[in-house]
């Protein structure tokens, strides 16, 4: 049977894919900061420490055949310019030492999740394809552009197959930050001036993007590639709520306000990138995923929207109710 390390096992995206993983008959060995309980099944446990440039990976790759690596400093709304170097330090540095250490382990596969950040914050007249030139804006986008180098120059340089999978927004069972907001905005039926918002994002589920990297994982023609990954259904910000809505059973309370007068709000409140983000769009084009991999995103926005509202009012949901 595969040996897959897994870093970021405890987390969202690694949560998921772990229990995918041991499902499809994948030997699994959790890669986690700290010695804890995990709530999934997993074949062995490695305590790795924090993910910089001194990592030691030695025991953790051993008998490895594949990593696919997840854990990452991840992106934060107004974060300080003080924590930049925090993100270089993880998502860059980091991922070198790993790569280069899975190349001298003689790893097979490795597999890196990456993000959209890489491509830029917004498109206007066209989708990011996976050719697109790089145009990274803020310090994590930034960061994770030079950890898909370091990968990228490993894999060249050695026999071992790497592949790249950059993603959207992910949201799923266990979500938090802004799509979790806005669930419980929704769950309250707060009056959300987005009505006139029209704009185009893609997201993914995250049992899509699992499903998509353990396909990068099977597939041989998947090395030496970087793939993009969504739903295949892109939304405007008010569809979205909607959407949110009815999986909930919850109305929809969206009021028309202009996208340039909450631009301008945004602006006199210190929130232009949040504000920004919800006017804005950005749409991943996913037709060399579909038709090189032949992959398809297993569930729909609706199905995934479900799911995901199934998990808040049994966990968070009840868990408000019971403190």
């Amino acid at each position: 049977m595969t040996r897959v390390l897994v870093t970021g096992a405890a987390g969202f995206v690694g949560h998921a894919l772990c229990e995918l993983l041991s499902g499809s008959g994948y030997l699994i060995r959790a890669a986690l900061r700290t010695d804890q309980n995990i709530p999934i099944d997993v074949f062995e446990k490695t305590i790795v420490g924090d993910i910089d440039e001194t990592t030691d990976w030695r025991s953790a790759l051993e008998g490895v055949d594949s990593v696919i690596h997840l854990a990452a400093r991840t992106h934060v709304l107004r974060d300080s310019d003080a924590n930049s170097d925090l993100y270089f330090k993880t998502n860059a540095c980091g991922t070198r030492n790993l790569v280069n250490a899975s190349v001298a382990s003689g790893v097979r596969r490795f597999i890196y999740l990456s993000s959209i950040k890489v491509n830029g914050e917004r498109t206007i007249d066209r989708p990011f394809g996976s050719n697109d030139r790089p145009a990274p804006i803020d310090a994590y986008g930034r960061s994770k552009w030079l950890g898909e180098q370091a990968v990228a120059q490993a894999g060249a340089a050695a026999a071992m197959e790497v592949a790249i999978v950059r993603s959207p927004l992910v949201y799923g069972a266990g979500v938090r930050a802004n799509f979790l907001h806005l669930m419980h905005w929704v769950d309250r039926q707060r009056v959300l001036p987005l009505g006139a918002i029209d704009n185009r994002r893609s997201l993914v589920s995250v049992w899509n993007l699992c499903d998509l990297l353990i396909t990068v994982l099977r597939r041989p023609e998947a090395a030496g590639k970087t793939w993009m990954v969504s739903d295949g259904e892109d939304l405007s910000t008010p569809e979205l709520i909607r959407r949110i809505a009815r999986a909930m059973d919850r109305r929809a309370c969206l009021l028309p306000v202009p996208a340039g007068f909450l631009r301008f709000c945004g602006a006199l409140i210190g929130r232009s990138d949040q504000i920004g983000r919800l006017c804005g769009s950005l749409v991943v084009d996913i037709s060399r995923t579909r038709a090189e991999l032949g992959w398809s995103p297993p569930l729909s926005v609706d199905e995934a929207l479900s799911r995901t509202a199934v998990w808040y009012f049994s966990t968070i949901r009840r868990g408000r109710q019971a403190r």
